[in-house]
């Protein structure tokens, strides 16, 4: 992943000195950044994310994570062009993602995909070598040999520190008694699963060659029950996706008791960023296993 001084050095190294831009389009797109499509004049276009220069190292966290899905040679994402700053603002630069027709048994040749990225043997700890963001809140990604501890110290103990105020004495109770209690309630999977970390329907793309392509990333090394838990937090994929990443051997007896307890982290990152409207989730999910 290259850094640029300017998006004209950008877009010379990438496309060839002396292409200009001759339109940039507006696209809709997430809460966070703007995005655009740039047109040149020899007829290529790119995607663009940009925001103001504080966002670069989140521009660069979403580059490493987008590389490390494409490192495992399983699934989909955009090409990384380069990151950098230009006129004040910092910028991410993509391929552009046009989209073709979806391929036939596409939720299938999806989940296949998908429960061979979580397959890839990619780390020996939980965690990763960086923290990166979930949504605009920072994600911490400390290394640990347990997968409990970590979900627990890195998780859910971060989100329930910035969140205390919403919480009662008795909520306080329920909340101590689960962090000291995961052990009654996870399992330490056989290793270490590069996960996508906020795979709901608006962080996947029908790509270039019709399958689904991952976006918008918050991956680290963790349980891959976690992205099938936030596939069904809002309101779920195709019932083909789960048939066919349960025949693909992805799903281990009981997650559905486990299901919760992952959305929990997911629950109280909105809580954070969105206010109250998520305190009554995140309690009912507290009081599912107190």
């Amino acid at each position: 992943m290259k850094e640029y001084i300017s998006l004209k050095e950008a877009i010379a190294d990438v496309c060839g000195p002396g292409r200009q831009i001759i339109d940039q389009r507006y696209v809709a797109g997430g809460d966070i950044n703007e995005a655009h499509a740039l047109s040149l004049d020899d007829g290529t276009v790119l995607f663009m994310k940009s925001n103001a220069l504080s966002a670069l190292d989140n521009f660069k966290a979403e580059a490493q994570g987008l590389e490390a899905i494409r490192n495992t040679g399983a699934i989909g994402v955009p090409e990384i062009l380069g990151v950098g700053t230009n006129a004040g603002a910092s910028f991410l630069l993509m391929e552009y993602i046009s989209g073709a027709p979806r391929v036939k048994n596409y939720w299938e040749v999806f989940a296949a995909e998908l429960a061979a990225m979580h397959r890839s043997d990619v780390s020996t700890f939980f965690g990763f070598p960086n923290d990166n963001w979930i949504g605009s809140r920072k994600q911490i990604n400390r290394k640990n040999d347990s997968w409990i501890a970590f979900y627990r110290d890195c998780r859910l103990q971060p989100q329930f520190e910035a969140a205390k105020t919403y919480f009662t004495a008795s909520d306080r109770r329920k909340i101590e008694y689960l962090l000291s209690h995961l052990d009654h309630f996870l399992i330490e999977p056989e290793r270490p699963s590069l996960v996508h970390g906020d795979l709901w329907s608006g962080n996947k793309i029908t790509g270039n060659d019709g399958k689904c392509w991952l976006i918008d990333p918050a991956v680290y090394y963790g349980h891959p029950e976690v992205d099938i838990a936030m596939t069904e937090l809002f309101g779920g994929f195709d019932g083909r996706f789960y048939e066919a990443y349960k025949e693909a051997g992805g799903m281990e007896p009981g997650y559905a008791d486990r299901r919760d307890l992952y959305n929990l982290y997911q629950l109280l990152n909105h809580l954070n960023i969105f206010g109250g409207g998520y305190y009554g989730a995140v309690m009912r999910a507290v009081a599912r296993y107190c």
